[in-house]
């Protein structure tokens, strides 16, 4: 069970704040015009590394630092973003950093994780690679970074909402995308405790749905392989027992299938003018169905998760025109 509570969010955001961006929230009137709401979106694609998880991972080895725990080496698992973040993170602490990856990753998140000094481990699988290293934890003087399942994790990535919170005022709801559960619990321990009226909605690709499956059953659910969903920040093949409990307290959680994720993808990119990733893009596809039960005038914060994508991604995401159909509370 999760213990993170606001306080530690605040703890986490001090701790962090000197090495990361405070980045934007953005706006578009077009949209709020068609869909007779106010949306807003916290840019995480503009934080350093291009993601929110970069959060996260300076708030868990600098508190790892303070403790003593940090030694001289961090190992991680991870299809991207997280990797990223913890090889950025291991060069600004001057301490190694070697990543473990299913072949899949996104090339540009590998060549980026390389680029900041992390050597890349590659498997066949992401089963794999989380096998792996399991084992390179046991080694002394190793810190393992857990994309999510870990306290001072979920604390960092609560950083995002509370800095969007102070941005932009009272909210009616937060919405963020759900792959291991550490963004969406974080954004639901800021938001109860500074605007606890407001709902915290999960959401995830319909084919990748691990995580509805857990809230329905009880139990958390493992797909028995990473979903190629445009979605691949939330591929990961089940949530932890640390981000879980926070699942199955959200005010909603809604599944996207992929005509919507590559939809809201070219959308989002037209109208606010940035680089966003499908695994953030596709809260809209849940924005749109939420506010259809809503009966007044809504203020809605999406959390924009991250902006790196690669050639290939892009070619899928844009193999169809979205762009005839104007967004409305109709589609």
């Amino acid at each position: 069970m999760s213990s993170v509570t606001f306080a530690d969010v605040q703890a986490a955001k001090k701790r962090i704040s000197s090495y990361i961006n405070k980045t934007p929230v953005l706006e578009s009137q077009l949209l709020n015009d068609w869909l007779g709401h106010k949306v807003m979106f916290k840019a995480e694609c503009f934080q350093r590394t291009g993601a929110f998880k970069l959060r996260g991972a300076l708030n868990m080895m600098l508190k790892a630092r303070e403790d003593g725990r940090l030694g001289t080496q961090v190992v991680a698992s991870s299809s991207g973003n997280h990797a990223q973040a913890v090889a950025y993170a291991a060069k600004i602490l001057d301490v190694k950093a070697t990543i473990f990856s299913a072949q899949n990753v996104s090339k540009v998140k590998a060549a980026a994780t390389q680029y900041y000094g992390a050597t890349l481990d590659l498997s066949a699988t992401r089963k794999e690679a989380d096998e792996k290293v399991a084992e390179a934890a046991k080694q002394q003087g190793v810190l393992w970074m857990p994309p999510f399942n870990h306290d001072d994790i979920i604390a960092g990535q609560g950083t995002a909402t509370l800095e969007a919170l102070e941005q932009t005022g009272e909210v009616n709801s937060v919405f963020a995308p759900v792959g291991g559960g550490g963004l969406v619990s974080g954004a639901q321990v800021s938001t109860r405790a500074i605007y606890p009226k407001a709902s915290v909605i999960g959401v995830e690709p319909l084919i990748a749905n691990d995580a509805a499956e857990s809230i329905r059953t009880g139990v958390i659910q493992s797909l028995s392989e990473q979903s190629n969903t445009l979605a691949d920040g939330a591929a990961t093949l089940q949530v932890g027992e640390k981000t879980f409990p926070h699942l199955q307290t959200l005010n909603g959680f809604y599944e996207v299938d992929e005509t919507k994720i590559a939809y809201w993808t070219q959308w989002l990119q037209h109208l606010l003018k940035v680089h966003v990733e499908p695994t953030c893009a596709m809260c809209m596809g849940a924005v749109v169905e939420w506010l259809k039960s809503q009966s007044s005038e809504q203020k809605v914060l999406v959390i924009l998760s991250g902006g790196n994508i690669d050639q290939q991604k892009m070619l899928k995401i844009w193999q169809d025109d979205h762009l005839q159909k104007v967004p409305s509370l109709l589609i």
